[in-house]
């Protein structure tokens, strides 16, 4: 049985986007080999094969790849996958199989010659797998490529921030598919599922050649509201219970988010002072977001308006972070959070999202995660809020 083959069977797919979006990336990262005296990079991760190959792979304890060099562009995929790669990936694909172990590293070695300047992510590869490499690819020097493909992913095309902007139109969807689905003695599981079926029908109308994976819903309530990744449990919805709201269709490994606070029918007193709180943090943080601004320094002033209610300690995590080609469970671009340990500066073409969020456990006044979470394009001299749903209590005490 062969090591490797190539497997042809139906016509190649619409892409995601247009040819010239993907020669773009290429030719950034082809820029950035010679400056750098790269001959290859050898992607891993889930995010950078998807951008650059329009591929998102399952990974299910199979290893795939994407080579890039000066003149060719090669998917590495299972054999247990068919014909799929080879319809939907942009440029060449190769397969493996399972007959003999460690294939993948032999369709490594076809496709980059040992003894070169290989760029790969460092982030991502294992150390096993650095083993396997360096014994594939003798005298080679393998040097970090993750760094500065986040940079370039960061700054987002017109094509993206056009599909980025149908996704946030589809949380909105969700976001209220979710509303219309609460009443006291539902399910949290019964809300999300009715708000991930609506996303879902809604990107298969949108977008009819694309792949349908990884739209979810996280609907929290009571304590489970306290985490901001919070599973979906069975728990029945109460009357005055808070409520967290996270919406988020995935349309070909693109991430989009709407996230809100609600009430059950009424909201005590205590709990209204700290959601206005977190409201007016929202919305301080929505004027602040803007062309030449560092994300430290949001982050900063932002924690002074928590300090002066004394509430700065309930904080959770950074108060938001890049949009792009990102998921649940791959990706990130770490260098474009709003945190106090980033020192980015916002630019033009950046995707961020604002979601403060505070966490009271039980026992204090209030108690409950309290988060709002609105995304926005930066332009060259202000930022445009692509999230429709409101927020706050004027909008989200929900009565059945």
């Amino acid at each position: 049985m062969d090591n490797l083959i190539q497997i042809e069977n139906g016509e190649a797919v619409k892409n995601t986007f247009s040819k010239a979006e993907y020669q773009r990336r290429e030719k950034a990262m082809r820029d950035h080999m010679g400056a750098q005296d790269i001959d290859h990079v050898l992607f891993t991760s889930y995010h950078n094969i998807n951008y650059y190959a329009d591929f998102l792979y399952c990974h299910f304890g199979r290893f795939y790849a994407h080579v890039l060099g000066q003149d060719a562009a090669t998917t590495v995929a299972a054999n247990i996958d068919g014909g799929q790669p080879g319809r939907r990936a942009v440029g060449e694909s190769l397969t493996y199989t399972d007959w003999q172990r460690d294939n993948y590293f032999k369709a490594i070695q076809q496709l980059i010659t040992p003894g070169g300047r290989v760029g790969i992510e460092f982030d991502h590869v294992s150390l096993q797998n650095m083993e396997k490499l360096r014994a594939a690819l003798p005298a080679t020097e393998f040097v970090d490529i993750a760094v500065a493909a986040m940079q370039m992913r960061m700054i987002k095309s017109d094509e993206e921030i056009a599909h980025i902007k149908q996704g946030a139109e589809i949380a909105d969807v969700g976001g209220y598919a979710c509303r219309e689905a609460i009443s006291v003695g539902a399910s949290e599981h019964e809300v999300a599922l009715f708000a991930t079926q609506t996303m879902v029908r809604e990107i298969a109308n949108r977008f009819p050649d694309g792949e349908l994976m990884d739209t979810w819903t996280w609907f929290q309530s009571g304590i489970n509201t306290d985490g901001a990744h919070n599973p979906v449990t069975s728990r029945k919805i109460e009357a005055g219970d808070i409520l967290s709201l996270n919406c988020f269709p995935m349309i070909a490994g693109y991430y989009t988010a709407l996230e809100r606070t609600l009430f059950s029918e009424h909201c005590a007193d205590t709990h209204l002072k700290l959601w206005n709180i977190n409201v007016e943090v929202h919305r301080r943080g929505l004027e602040l977001i803007r062309p030449g601004k560092r994300c430290c320094d949001i982050a900063l002033e932002l924690n002074e308006i928590y300090k002066s209610h004394d509430l700065l300690q309930f904080r959770t995590f950074g108060y938001g972070h890049s949009f792009g080609v990102l998921s649940h469970y791959y990706g990130r671009e770490a260098g474009l959070e709003l945190r106090e340990d980033i020192h980015t500066v916002l630019a033009p073409g950046m995707v961020v999202s604002m979601e403060p969020m505070i966490m009271l456990p039980q026992g204090h006044p209030g108690a409950g995660g309290y988060r709002e979470h609105d995304i926005l394009v930066i332009g060259d001299d202000n930022a445009e809020n692509i999230t429709g749903f409101p927020f706050g209590p004027d909008h989200n005490i929900i009565a059945t």
